[in-house]
């Protein structure tokens, strides 16, 4: 009895050490106004960069870089908390035409053929993904996009002349040979976005490097520091 005590108490201890490795192992890395960014964090954003569509003409993303990335959503996402700027959670219809378009538009699913559900299937067992984290990664960033037209883009307006170049210079170049790219027609409406996105840059850096100053952010991993205004490493 008392041999089956015993084992009954290292099994035990060997589950609690097991936890604590486990949870050693998640480490913090970041600290954003007393929200913490986990390794884990990191590695996730690394892992959804293949659902980037600006991810085929830029070198692989680098940990340092995935990070900063974590720490700006992490701020913009403590401002939207705050409620100043109302923004609406996107609905399912939304969410659904969003990822038909991505199926469809984003250079790495048209290789894959992501518009028949036997592509989608094994793009997604391809990058590890699941269905669900597509969903969020979708729900995330349309929030993000909702709150940065909202306070950015008043006054920008995107020409057709814009996007056009845009289709021609930038994004025909992503698909591979033999494969027909989405028209430009089809595609207006992502080029837009991307397009705005990067006219609001200068609005944005400026209001978001200000929040840096406000807040507090800590960079706990010598190895994810950057240069004193968070620019380095920039892909």
């Amino acid at each position: 009895m008392r041999w089956m005590y015993g084992a009954a108490a290292l099994t035990a201890a060997c589950a609690m050490l097991h936890a604590q490795q486990t949870q050693v192992l998640d480490r913090v890395v970041a600290v954003v106004n007393n929200q913490a960014i986990l390794e884990s964090d990191v590695q996730n954003e690394l892992h959804l960069s293949a659902l980037d569509p600006e991810r085929g003409r830029l070198r692989a993303l680098s940990a340092r870089r995935a990070l900063q990335m974590l720490i700006s959503r992490a701020l913009i996402q403590q401002q939207i908390g705050q409620g100043t700027v109302p923004i609406p959670e996107p609905t399912p219809d939304e969410l659904k035409a969003r990822l038909q378009s991505m199926r469809e538009q984003l250079p790495a699913c048209v290789e894959a053929n992501c518009k028949t559900d036997a592509g989608w299937a094994h793009f997604l067992e391809e990058n590890g993904l699941t269905e669900a984290e597509v969903d969020e990664y979708l729900r995330q960033r349309l929030v993000l996009l909702r709150f940065i037209e909202t306070r950015f883009r008043q006054g920008i307006q995107i020409s057709q002349e814009q996007i056009a170049k845009y289709y021609n210079e930038t994004l025909l170049p992503q698909y591979p040979k033999g494969e027909t790219p989405p028209t430009l027609e089809t595609v207006s409406p992502r080029i837009e976005e991307i397009l705005l996105q990067q006219q609001v840059n200068a609005l944005f850096s400026t209001w978001l490097s200000d929040l840096r100053k406000q807040g507090n952010v800590e960079v706990l991993d010598p190895a994810l520091e950057t240069s004193a205004n968070g620019q380095g490493d920039q892909q």
